[in-house]
């Protein structure tokens, strides 16, 4: 790829940035990021809990002195949609420091990527606790030596939504910087508290 083709395409994505900042797209991309890192957690919790739920029932029915080691899944499950809570209220009070004029594109995807970030990561760890503990649970009501592969496989699948939320926090306090086509084009740009001043001429 020549260098003239690469610097239309960089030109480009900054005058897209700049049009968002325009009109002012900014807030909603953020506010997009609070709505999926707690709606996807949320629905993740949901079908890990109501999944293991399923077994928990069923071995009550069987085996009613194992209904305590049962409950394991759904509490790993339930902890997913605190992980959502925990990056809506982070990103939240980022959006809610700054004023209009300093909330810049950049902000915006930043905020969504973090929200987005956990939101799926939570999802997918919900999804696969709710399989896990559903079958571990009845495995184990047959044979309780299950309980501890079954319990590694839930630490494992919990994890992935611990990954998200590290990576989520990461994202959502790197510092916002504003970028618009005149800097582009003239390499201008001052880094100042975390935020870049664009100085025209």
């Amino acid at each position: 790829v020549s260098t003239q083709s690469t610097w239309g395409l960089k030109k480009m994505v900054f005058e897209i940035i700049a049009i968002a900042e325009e009109t002012n797209t900014n807030f909603f991309f953020g506010y997009l990021g609070i709505a999926c890192a707690l709606v996807f957690a949320n629905l993740g919790s949901a079908y890990g809990s109501a999944k293991s739920g399923i077994g928990l029932q069923a071995m009550g029915v069987l085996k009613p002195s194992l209904i305590i080691k049962s409950v394991v899944p759904v509490v790993m499950a339930g902890i997913l949609g605190i992980y959502g809570l925990i990056i809506s209220v982070i990103i939240n009070q980022k959006i809610g420091s700054v004023l209009n004029t300093e909330y810049g594109a950049k902000n915006g995807f930043q905020h969504l990527a973090s929200g987005l970030c956990n939101g799926m990561s939570s999802l997918g760890a919900g999804l696969a606790i709710g399989v896990v503990g559903d079958a571990g649970v009845r495995a184990n009501s047959q044979q309780e030596q299950v309980f501890v592969g079954m319990l590694l496989v839930l630490i494992f699948a919990e994890a992935l939504g611990l990954y998200g939320l590290i990576v989520s926090i990461i994202i959502s306090q790197q510092p916002c910087l504003l970028y618009t086509s005149d800097a582009a084009d003239e390499g201008l740009g001052v880094d100042r508290g975390g935020r870049r001043s664009i100085k025209k001429k």
